[in-house]
Parts: C-alpha cells; sequence; structure tokens
C-alpha cells in the first residue's frame, strides 16, 4: 500500500529533466523532418488535438508517479497525456538514434512518434520518464505522421501492464486516450488505407535508452558525444558502477548484457515474441520496449513469429531471440568501442550474456517442470515433443502441475488433453512418445521426492495461467473501436493476477478459437500503427 501523500495537480509533479540539462540540442527549432547532428534530441511541442478523452490508466503507474485517483480522473489529466497541454516542468523533447533493421544498418531513426515530457522523481526518489507515443510529428518522423491508431494503441497498453504483473522487465503504461481525430493507416501495407481512431498511450520508464542511440553516434563518428551520453547513462542510470572510466565501460556494457540476457528468459518462460528485435527497439536497462507486432506463442512452435514483414525470414522467431539478442550486443558493442579500445573487456561482457542466459534458462525450465534441478535430458525431449502437434503452451505447463507423482502415465495424459488444438493429431506414435515422457516425468518426480502441493504452488508461480492471447486484445479492440471500454478495463483486471485462477475468468484462460487462427490481428500483425 502507498502511504505517501497523493498529488492532486500535475503542476505539482517535480520534475527533474536532467537528459535536456546535461545532453546537447538540436540547435534547428523548426519542427521539420530532417537528419539531426551533433544533438542527443530535439525539443518538439506534442500535436493538440480536438476532442481527447483518456479511456483507462493504470492505477499502479499512476502510484509509481505519486498521483492520486482524482487527478487521473481530471480533465486536466486527460488535456495533458493528449498532448493538449504542458503541466509545470514539462520540458518536450523527442531523441535522435539509428539502428539496424532486420538485420540492416538503417541510418538516423529517432523517436518518429514519441515525444518525451520530462522524467519525474517521485517521493521515495525513483527516476521515471513519460512518453507520448502517437502525439505527433517529430524531426524523426521521417515519412510518417507521428500519430497511433487505437488498435495498436490498446495492445501496447494491455502489454506494457500485462508484462509486469507476468515478472517480465518493461516499460509501463500509465493511460490511454482517444484524440477524437481519425488517422489514416493501410494495417497491411497492400493498398487498402482506411481511417482508423487515433490514439495516445502514455509510456513510462526509468530510462527509454535504446542500443540506437549510441549506434547512431558511433556511426557519424561523434566520439566526443558517445563519450558525454554514455557518462550521462552511467551516472543517471547506473549510479552503482561509479565514476565513468575505461574500466566503467567495460562495467556497464558486461550489465547490459546480464540485463538483456535474464528479460530474454522471462520472454522465453511466458512465450512472448517481440516480433520487430531491431537494435533500436532494445533498451540499455534490459526492459522490453516498443510493443509493435508482439505475440504469445498459443501452440508452440519455435518458428513463429508474429510480424508479416518478417513472415518469409522469420529472424525474429520465438526460438532465436537469444541469438538475435547477442546479435544486437555485439553491435552495440562496435558501437562503444571507441570508448573502451579493448576488444576483451567487450568479449567478456558478450560472453556474461552467454553464460547469463544459459545459467538463467535451465533455472528456469527447472522451474517451469517444478524440478529442483535441470534435467537436460527431460527438457530436451519435451521442446522437441511440444511442436509436433498443436499443444498450447500456457495450458500444457499449467496442466502439467496437476500431475501427481503417484498419478499413472494414463491418467497424466488424459490430465494434459485440454492443452492440444486438434486431437485427431495424437497419433498413436505420438501417445507412444508421450506416454515415454510423462513416465520419465513422473519418475523424476517420485526421485525428487517434493510433496505435490508445494511443486504445483512453485510451477503455478512461473507458469501463468492468462497472458494476453492476440485474439483476446483483438476482441477488446473491436469493441473500443464501438465505444466500448468494458472488455479494455476487464483484460486489464485480469492481467494483474496472472497466476491465480479467477473462478469467473476460466473462459479467458482456453485456447485460441478457431475463428482466429488466420483473423488479422488474432495471427500475425504488421509494423503499421
Amino acid at each position: 500500500m502507498n502511504t505517501h501523500t497523493k498529488i492532486t495537480q500535475l503542476d505539482d509533479l517535480h520534475f527533474d529533466n536532467r537528459f535536456v540539462r546535461e545532453l546537447p540540442a538540436d540547435e534547428e527549432p523548426l519542427n521539420t523532418r530532417r537528419q539531426v547532428f551533433g544533438a542527443c534530441y530535439s525539443r518538439v511541442l506534442p500535436t493538440q488535438v480536438v476532442n481527447p478523452h483518456c479511456i483507462i490508466y493504470a492505477q499502479e503507474v499512476a502510484d509509481l508517479l505519486d498521483l492520486s485517483p482524482e487527478v487521473c480522473a481530471s480533465n486536466e489529466f486527460t488535456q495533458v497525456f493528449a498532448g493538449n497541454r504542458l503541466a509545470k516542468g514539462m520540458d518536450a523533447y523527442s531523441t535522435c538514434y539509428g539502428g539496424h533493421q532486420f538485420g540492416n544498418w538503417a541510418g538516423q531513426l529517432g523517436d518518429g512518434r514519441a515525444i518525451l515530457l520530462g522524467d519525474v522523481i517521485n517521493q521515495r526518489g525513483e527516476r521515471w520518464a513519460l512518453q507520448l507515443k502517437g502525439a505527433g510529428v517529430t524531426p524523426y518522423s521521417r515519412g510518417s505522421d507521428g500519430l497511433a491508431v487505437l488498435r495498436s494503441s490498446v495492445r501496447e497498453f494491455l502489454c506494457s501492464e500485462a508484462m509486469h504483473h507476468l515478472g517480465v522487465p518493461t516499460t509501463r503504461a500509465l493511460s490511454l486516450s482517444l484524440t477524437g481525430e481519425t488517422v489514416i493507416r493501410d494495417m497491411f501495407y497492400n493498398g487498402n488505407p482506411r481511417a482508423e481512431l487515433g490514439a495516445v498511450v502514455c509510456r513510462v520508464a526509468p530510462s527509454f535508452t535504446r542500443f540506437g542511440h549510441f549506434q547512431i553516434l558511433a556511426a557519424r563518428k561523434d566520439s566526443a558525444l558517445l563519450k558525454q551520453l554514455a557518462d550521462y547513462t552511467i551516472r543517471t542510470d547506473f549510479p552503482e558502477l561509479g565514476e565513468p572510466s575505461t574500466a566503467v565501460y567495460g562495467q556497464w556494457f558486461n550489465e547490459v548484457c546480464r540485463r538483456t540476457a535474464e528479460m530474454v528468459v522471462h520472454w522465453q518462460r511466458v512465450g512472448f515474441v517481440h516480433g520487430v528485435m531491431n537494435t533500436d527497439n532494445m533498451s540499455i536497462l534490459g526492459l522490453t520496449i516498443d510493443y509493435g507486432p508482439y505475440g504469445w506463442l498459443e501452440n508452440y512452435d519455435p518458428h513463429w513469429t508474429p510480424n508479416t514483414t518478417d513472415a518469409e525470414e522469420r529472424r525474429y522467431r520465438f526460438g532465436n531471440q537469444a541469438a538475435i539478442a547477442y546479435w544486437n550486443l555485439v553491435q552495440l558493442a562496435n558501437a562503444l568501442y571507441p570508448l573502451i579500445e579493448q576488444v576483451e573487456l567487450l568479449k567478456a561482457a558478450l560472453a556474461v550474456y552467454e553464460q547469463t542466459f544459459e545459467q538463467n534458462w535451465q533455472a528456469m525450465m527447472a522451474a517451469k517442470l517444478g524440478l529442483t534441478t535441470f534435467d537436460e535430458a527431460l527438457c530436451g525431449e519435451l521442446l522437441e515433443l511440444l511442436p509436433i502437434v498443436e499443444t498450447d503452451m500456457t495450458i500444457f505447463y499449467r496442466k502439467l502441475a496437476l500431475i501427481d507423482s503417484n498419478m499413472s502415465v494414463t491418467d497424466a495424459i488424459e490430465q494434459l488433453a485440454d492443452a492440444y488444438y486438434v486431437p485427431e493429431q495424437l497419433t498413436a506414435n505420438y501417445l507412444t512418445q508421450l506416454h515415454q515422457w510423462l513416465s520419465g516425468y513422473i519418475q523424476r518426480l517420485q526421485q525428487e521426492g517434493v510433496a505435490d502441493e508445494v511443486r504445483r504452488a512453485g510451477m503455478n508461480a512461473v507458469n501463468p495461467h492468462y497472458v494476453l492471447r492476440n485474439y483476446l486484445a483483438q476482441l477488446a479492440i473491436d469493441d473500443a473501436e464501438q465505444g466500448d471500454f468494458a472488455k479494455l478495463h476487464e483484460l486489464l483486471a485480469l492481467l494483474r493476477d496472472p497466476y491465480s485462477e479467477q473462478a469467473d475468468k476460466q473462459h479467458l484462460a482456453a485456447k485460441r478459437p478457431d475463428w482466429a487462427r488466420q483473423r488479422a490481428g488474432c495471427s500475425m500483425l504488421s509494423c503499421s500503427s
């Protein structure tokens, strides 16, 4: 329970806009699309909208900012977090960064539809950056309008909070507002544009700094600004490392590698697929950032990606996420080399990524199976077995927890029945393999001797009962586009407690329905927003 004094007016927020104070600004005051050199950011105001309406906010995130429920329900809150006005102390800007997109260097990218309002210091001394996504054009918008639509904004809002409550490192979402305007989008880039409802999400994180912020400066050989940004980042976001130096740069990159590994292991644990793991979408803090075409594995398929743009190469598929994170860290290492100039330090940090990922992944898989130690053979056999037939990952692990150490294999198979999408796929050959695996699994449970109820509680603490299935998000979007926000609120409430079975919400833990197999928004998505 938050016992701190609640803020009743946004003008009472305490802003400490260190980023804009300590780093160089773009000297061009006009908000025109352009290449920005010698600067980390451009000052830019959000675009005002005609009729904003806040349709939902996350009270837990408001608590991080010490905001009272009364101020969150106010017109002042709506106007500020839709971009119509700045509260006292806000100093709006968008940042400059580059990145590799689908493995190719893309040059300058930047905050094309994101505008930072500044950093709030809450009553616990924590720093929280506030950022509006979809609030209008910036110098980094390239050919786009800087706006966002309700469809993608609902997904961003819900997923940010769902991931947090699952225990996955992530940016957060404070609010979701309609703008009262429409935005033209071609959802699948196939020549079928349509007008969609415009929306703005207020995102919250300790920092929104990305790998790409350092990459653009290294690519431009701006070593002085690269050092300035790195020093700022260490002093602000990693103060425990001490004053910047060659050794501290190495320790800092080591920490980035470690956090990134931990984040990806959490993705694997809950079956999350990011969909756009470009280097500009990688947080220096190891946070999940930029919820575009993401998705959760429903039938376990390590080759699945939710991104239509990646449908052919499947670069960002579920089973490739750990390798891509390593590749992205190598690109960051290349960018940081001018600061360190010691290849061995960088290689040592990359080795930390590999070691951290492997150790944490093994511990995670043991926990998912309810084992006290990792069993390579048992785990490997299961991961080969799961994709053979359409097996719902989330349901499978929850049902696995119900198996008792004295249960017959026949009864164990029956316990798992609800996890399979197509019963006809359960051939005699497959059932023989499943029988063999379950026999080994039950034998291992007997050897460990952990009480079934203790093991079950441990498994249910790491294997969620509810995840933000794509079809659930789409149903909330369908209703929201018709002005009905009940499902949106229902899902936010549900996902606050994803590991507990909520008696009146069991239908929201069910397998993906057949109608959602190929429907847009339920199977794959594009980068369009």
